[in-house]
């Protein structure tokens, strides 16, 4: 694990990258991430996340700024942006159910193919999609999601990248930082190896290259 500069965090991040972002309408979104990736105006990604935020948070960041090629959400309910380009042929946009999206992305970390699940059958949701019945019950294989980059946010982290989550910030970060090729993850505070207490780490050293430094 190292810790760099934001910039150099993100220069590592090609346009046409597939990432995957932490976060639930921006709340345990990486922000600073968010603004230098506008800011270096990167091109043609690939985002997985569970939302779109809203215009001018969080995510809604890359869709303002035209950072997107395709999206993977559970919805765009609330960001206006993204559904004006979608219609506007600017982006394509796939929807996934929430608890379908959240388990392809575990799949991808803990390298599975797949999840089966019964959520879609008889809907449009099944079509090209492989059905398989078990039990007499019909459930469809959703394929695993895993990332080029995986980039999140935490309260704590130190300086060997063991992190720790604060509340409802802790979302999808932690199924995030397992599914990214290279994790980046920035922190509210970077402290000493030893102030988070082994129980309460959430996401352990190994998982993560890069943190981000502070200031």
């Amino acid at each position: 694990m190292k810790t760099v500069p934001l910039a150099d965090a993100v220069a590592m991040i090609p346009d046409g990258a597939r990432i995957v972002v932490g976060g639930f309408l921006s709340v345990g979104t990486p922000e600073r991430l968010m603004d230098e990736i506008v800011r270096q105006e990167k091109r043609d990604l690939t985002l997985i996340a569970n939302d779109t935020a809203r215009p001018g948070v969080g995510v809604g960041k890359l869709v303002d700024a035209r950072c997107l090629r395709h999206v993977i959400v559970s919805h765009i309910g609330t960001n206006p942006e993204t559904q004006r380009q979608m219609l506007a042929d600017e982006i394509t946009v796939e929807l996934v159910p929430q608890g379908t999206l959240i388990e392809r992305i575990r799949a991808g970390g803990y390298g599975l193919g797949g999840v089966l699940t019964p959520t879609g059958v008889g809907t449009l949701v099944e079509e090209g999609k492989q059905k398989i019945e078990i039990d007499g019950r019909p459930y469809l294989l959703e394929t695993a999601l895993k990332a080029d980059f995986a980039l999140v946010h935490a309260f704590l982290a130190d300086y060997l990248g063991n992190l720790a989550y604060a509340l409802t910030a802790r979302n999808y970060n932690p199924i995030v930082a397992m599914s990214g090729e290279t994790v980046i993850a920035t922190a509210e505070h970077i402290v000493p190896v030893g102030v988070i207490a082994p129980d309460h780490v959430v996401t352990p050293a190994p998982l993560v290259d890069y943190i981000v430094a502070n200031g």
